[in-house]
């Protein structure tokens, strides 16, 4: 699946949200995303169904359990990366992204499929386990960093440095280390 960066948003203001949308590590993180998105379903609907109805007891109940989280983290992911880019693109206003709904964040403990391999479930699966949550932990921390952090119009620690370090940068005084000294 080749996706090719839009060489003209239309959207341009917001902190942290342009830099990042328009940035081909964020075209690198939607491809893959997406991809994984794609190859989860195909694997769930199609090999992974056949292989859950073999499993022993406990590995088919982990499976079963396991799939479901696996499959809300992937749409959870996929619309979050299709929010940035309606933003981005001036289909969807910054501060509408703002809002609690549209927030990602980490509920729980990521699953482990480090301690399933060997117990029974298809070594595909626990891949994808492996690969979903390390995309959704990489894209909570991108909303993180992005977005506010309990209130609209402050903005993430993240940013808050970055925002210092331009505008010390077009003061002229620019002293790396007292930006971060003040950010600490």
């Amino acid at each position: 699946m080749a996706v090719t960066p839009n060489p003209a948003p239309r959207h341009t203001e917001g902190p942290g949200l342009p830099d990042y949308t328009t940035s081909r590590v964020f075209e690198r993180v939607f491809a893959d995303g997406m991809a994984l998105v794609e190859e989860a379903a195909a694997f769930l609907d199609g090999p992974g169904r056949d292989m859950a109805k073999s499993l022993p007891r406990e590995a088919g109940l982990t499976y079963a359990a396991w799939s479901m989280d696996l499959t809300s983290k992937l749409m959870q992911a996929a619309s979050w990366l299709v929010m940035q880019k309606a933003v981005r693109d001036g289909d969807m206003a910054y501060e509408d992204a703002l809002k609690k709904k549209y927030r990602i964040s980490r509920e729980g403990p990521p699953l482990d499929a480090s301690k399933q391999r060997g117990l029974g479930l298809p070594d595909h699966f626990l891949d994808l386990v492996e690969q979903t949550e390390n995309l959704y932990g990489r894209i909570c921390r991108l909303d993180e960093a992005i977005y506010v952090e309990g209130h609209e119009g402050e903005h993430s620690p993240v940013q808050r440095q970055i925002d210092e370090l331009k505008a010390a940068a077009e003061d002229g005084a620019f002293d790396p280390l007292q930006v971060w000294a003040r950010a600490r």
